[in-house]
C-alpha cells in the first residue's frame, strides 16, 4: 500500500521477517513504561509456537509504515480472524444480528495482542515520528485491508486512551470496559498498604493469607534464569488445568513457554505453591517497564485462598519490593475489590463495514459506556481502602 511519496505501508504475514530492533523502537520507546505484550519477541514466541497462523484462526497481518529510508516509522500487530475466540471483548451481539440480518460476520480483522487482555499500546509510533499522523496511517490502512479481504470489521482492542481518541476522531465506534488494577501509592511494605485499608478489610487480608500458607504451604519466586524446562512442565500442567475448567480449551501450548522463558527470562516471574516440597499451584506474571502483569494461574489443591495468595498478595509484594507503579492482575474479577485491585477502565475501537450494522452498534455503546462509567463509580466507593486514600 502506497501512501504518499516518502512513506510506504506494507501488510507482513510473519513478524520473523521484520527487524526486531526497528519493531520495538516503535513498541516501546520509552522503556521505563515498557510493556512487554507488545514487544516482537513476545509476539514471535506466539507466531513460532504455532499458536497462531495455519488452523488457529489467527491470521497475521501486520501492517508496517515504513520511512523514506526503509525503517520502520510504526507498526500494528493485525490479525485475519475466522472467529471471536482469546479476544475478551466479547461481540458476539454484534457478530449475531448481522448474522441475523443475513450477513457473514466472519472473517474480520483484529488488532490485539492474540488471548492477551492486558491493555497498552496497538498502534506502534516511533518516538521521534508525529503519532496523530502516523496512527492515521495505520487506521486508513487497516481499513483499506479489511476492505480488500472482504472482512465485515475491523477492531482495535485493549489499545491506549489516547489510541482510542485518534481513532474515534477517524470514524471507529469507541467502546469502554473495567478491569481491576492495583496501583502502589508509594508503599514500603506490603504492611503499609494493610494500613491504607479500612480495619475490617486489612483483618480479612491477613487471614487470607494465613489460610493461604496454613498446612505445610510454602511460596517459591523464580525469576529469569531460575526457571527451568522443569519448572515450564510443572506450570504448564496448572496452566492447562484451569483453561479446561474455564474455558474448555487452552490457547497456548507447552512450546510457548519454552520460547516465552527463552527470548524473554529477564521478564519472566513465576510464583509458585509448594506443600511438603511438592508444587500445589502457581502463577506466571510478566515484568514491565513500570508494572507486573499477572497472567496465568492454575493449581492442583483446593487450599483455601491460595488463589489470592499467590496471584494477588505475591504479586502486590513484588511491585512494592520493586518499586513498580502498578499491578495488573488480568480480565474480569469484582472479586480483586476486596483485594485492593480498583477499577480500571479500558478501550477498545471498532469499524462496521455494513452501514446499518454500524448505526445499531454507536447507539449501543454509547449507553454501555455510560453504565460502565457508572459502575466503575459504584466500585471505587465500594473498595477497600480508607476515605481518605481513594
Amino acid at each position: 500500500m502506497a501512501t504518499g511519496p516518502l512513506t510506504t505501508v506494507e501488510v507482513v504475514p510473519r513478524i520473523a521477517e521484520l527487524n526486531a530492533a526497528e519493531w520495538d523502537h516503535c513498541a516501546n520507546p520509552d522503556r521505563a513504561r515498557s510493556n512487554p505484550f507488545v514487544s516482537h519477541a513476545f509476539l514471535k514466541a506466539l507466531e513460532d509456537a504455532k499458536t497462531t497462523g495455519g488452523a488457529t484462526g489467527w491470521h497475521p497481518q501486520h501492517l508496517v509504515v515504513r520511512d523514506e529510508i526503509g525503517k520502520i516509522a510504526a507498526c500494528m500487530p493485525l490479525y485475519l480472524k475466522t472467529h471471536s475466540q482469546g479476544e475478551y471483548v466479547f461481540d458476539h451481539a454484534f457478530a449475531n444480528a448481522l448474522h441475523r440480518a443475513g450477513g457473514q460476520y466472519y472473517p474480520k480483522l483484529q488488532a490485539a495482542v492474540p488471548f492477551t487482555p492486558v491493555p497498552g499500546p496497538r498502534m506502534l509510533v516511533r518516538a521521534d515520528v508525529d503519532f496523530d499522523r502516523h496512527a492515521k496511517l495505520l487506521a486508513e490502512a487497516g481499513l483499506t485491508l479489511s476492505q480488500r479481504l472482504k472482512c465485515s470489521s475491523l477492531h482495535v482492542t485493549f489499545l491506549t486512551e489516547r489510541e482510542w481518541t485518534v481513532l474515534g476522531q477517524n470514524g471507529f465506534l469507541q467502546r469502554t470496559d473495567q478491569q481491576f488494577h492495583w496501583a502502589n501509592r508509594g508503599y514500603a511494605t506490603f504492611e503499609d498498604f494493610l494500613a491504607s485499608l479500612a480495619s475490617r478489610k486489612r483483618k480479612t487480608i491477613r487471614k487470607e493469607r494465613d489460610q493461604a500458607l496454613s498446612g505445610g504451604v510454602s511460596i517459591e519466586t523464580l525469576h529469569g534464569s531460575e526457571i527451568s524446562e522443569q519448572h515450564w512442565d510443572t506450570f504448564y500442567h496448572f496452566y492447562i488445568d484451569t483453561g479446561h475448567r474455564k474455558w474448555g480449551r487452552p490457547y497456548l501450548n507447552r512450546a510457548f513457554f519454552s520460547l516465552l522463558g527463552d527470548a524473554m527470562s529477564a521478564q519472566c516471574l513465576l510464583v509458585m505453591a509448594k506443600r511438603h516440597g511438592q508444587y500445589v499451584g502457581g502463577a506466571l506474571n510478566l515484568i514491565g517497564g513500570d508494572c507486573l502483569y499477572g497472567r496465568y494461574w492454575g493449581a492442583t489443591d483446593a487450599q483455601a485462598c491460595l488463589h489470592f495468595e499467590v496471584c494477588y498478595y505475591q504479586a502486590i509484594d513484588y511491585a512494592i519490593a520493586h518499586k513498580l507503579s502498578r499491578v495488573e492482575a488480568g480480565a474480569q474479577g469484582e472479586h480483586k475489590l476486596a483485594r485492593g485491585y480498583l477499577p480500571s477502565t479500558t478501550y477498545s475501537a471498532h469499524w462496521f463495514s455494513e452501514p446499518g450494522l454500524q448505526a445499531a452498534a454507536a447507539d449501543y455503546l454509547l449507553h454501555e459506556r455510560e453504565q460502565i462509567s457508572e459502575m466503575a463509580e459504584i466500585l471505587t466507593d465500594a473498595g477497600p481502602y480508607k476515605k481518605s486514600d481513594c
